[in-house]
């Protein structure tokens, strides 16, 4: 006797981005393993005309592969996310114009400009967190046994929000951790099942401690042979052999804004200069992906989207969404919360690890070894994301430069305040909460 496979509804917030053909070809290569039966791409008026030349690809992918999965566009959240299986989260507040300030403005003070670290992190997530938490009202009230997939940056920060301040089940996930495992499986010529790397941390500042390939730890092979790993989107620097050999792990690339801060600002600086900050490239990115998703005779991802950055997003989410479905029991890094895992950090952090995924949720797998040098640099970084979090909620100026001043990537009160008050002035139309009568503005 075989049960028949439930069909799903999916929404998918912020539907209107470019990132949405990766996950739509996601749900149609599972298909007959995760029948989906309602697709819906949300997004903000503002975006319309973005999840209409997306959402019409869309259409045009599904009805390539035959599937019967019906697709649905909507300026209207509430409708989308009732009675949803799953909800997906890629938005970004502000567009691309709060990006640009959220990169320009630090570098102008001499400060690394990063969408996901530092003061650009910052920002990001304060704008953010009151959002994906009204966002979480909805899920409370319309779909209450509903899995919320986070995938906004920066995921840390996001998803413990949710778990701090809502009951919505939820887990943050990132591209990064799968894309070291298929770098580890494509450098020893073996399949992915067979490559396992452990990652220990929080979210854009974890490091590889173990490498199995065939269940044998290659990782110091790895160390000792320098083999260099980054991503499209973050400037290639090797790493110090020595440095490497005394850490024994491998940091992921956005740790080379802390090791390596004087290169990767000079490389910031530098394309400041020129118009070519990260912003300023997936601007133009965008702007020729949305070209090519309008043309009505294209009927699958195009390859350009490559260069968008974020590879393999879909492959994560989806895995991850099926996994929760199947009760597959399958290893995977996600953003969960602590407990007891790091216990050097507070129980409700954010954290980055290894987790089994049952249908129940992720399990949290305790690393095997934590080395001592990186506690405190985690311990720093959570501190701000904990402190960041509080911000956003309260709106209090006070505790926001708190935040700032204390992130390693920020090198003196004096410049922290100053980043602070010119930062909050860019994004007043965000933050209202900062603004209010009663609130401290910025001097």
């Amino acid at each position: 006797m075989t049960t028949e496979k439930k069909a799903l509804k999916i929404a998918v917030i912020g539907g209107g981005s470019s990132y949405t053909p990766e996950i739509v070809e996601g749900f149609i290569h599972k298909y007959h393993e995760m029948p989906i039966r309602e697709l819906w791409l949300v997004d903000i008026e503002a975006g319309r005309h973005k999840l209409e030349i997306v959402g019409a690809l869309a259409k045009r992918m599904v009805e390539k592969a035959g599937l019967p999965i019906r697709v649905e566009l909507t300026v209207d959240r509430r409708e989308a996310i009732r009675g949803a299986d799953f909800v997906t989260t890629q938005i970004r507040v502000g567009l691309l114009e709060a990006r640009r300030q959220d990169e320009h403005i630090p570098i102008q003070h001499g400060v690394i400009g990063q969408e996901t670290t530092g003061p650009g992190g910052m920002f990001k997530a304060l704008r953010t967190v009151p959002v994906i938490l009204d966002i979480c009202k909805d899920i409370e009230e319309l779909a209450p046994d509903a899995w919320l997939l986070n995938f906004t940056n920066p995921a840390g920060i996001v998803t413990e929000a949710v778990q701090k301040y809502s009951k919505v089940k939820t887990v943050g996930l990132c591209n990064s951790p799968i894309n070291f495992q298929k770098y580890l499986a494509k450098e020893y010529g073996v399949s992915e099942k067979d490559a396992l790397a452990e990652f220990v941390g929080i979210n854009h500042l974890h490091w590889v401690t173990a490498a199995y390939v065939g269940g044998e730890d290659k990782l110091p092979e790895m160390i000792a042979g320098q083999k260099s790993y980054s991503a499209a989107n973050v400037t290639a620097l090797d790493w110090d052999a020595d440095f490497l050999n005394a850490l024994g792990a491998i940091p992921t690339y956005y740790l080379r804004y802390f090791y390596m801060t004087d290169k990767m600002y000079a490389d910031m600086a530098a394309s400041l200069e020129k118009n070519e900050t990260r912003a300023d490239v997936v601007s133009r990115v965008e702007s020729e992906l949305f070209e090519l998703y309008a043309d009505p005779d294209l009927k699958e991802k195009p390859k350009q989207l490559e260069k968008r950055g974020g590879a393999f997003y879909s492959e994560a989410a989806v895995n991850l969404i099926y996994s929760l479905y199947t009760n597959k029991q399958d290893i995977q890094t996600l953003n969960v919360r602590n407990g007891r895992i790091l216990d050097f950090l507070p129980e409700d952090a954010s954290i980055e690890v290894n987790c089994v995924v049952t249908a129940q949720g992720p399990i949290p797998l305790p690393p095997q070894r934590v080395p001592e040098a990186i506690k405190g640099l985690i311990h720093a970084v959570k501190t701000y994301e904990s402190l960041t979090i509080e911000a956003a909620i309260k709106g209090d100026r006070d505790t926001a430069l708190l935040a700032m001043t204390h992130h390693p990537l920020v090198p003196s009160i004096e410049v922290g305040k100053q980043l602070l008050d010119e930062m909050l002035e860019a994004n007043k139309a965000f933050l209202p909460k900062f603004f209010e009568a009663g609130s401290l503005e910025p001097a």
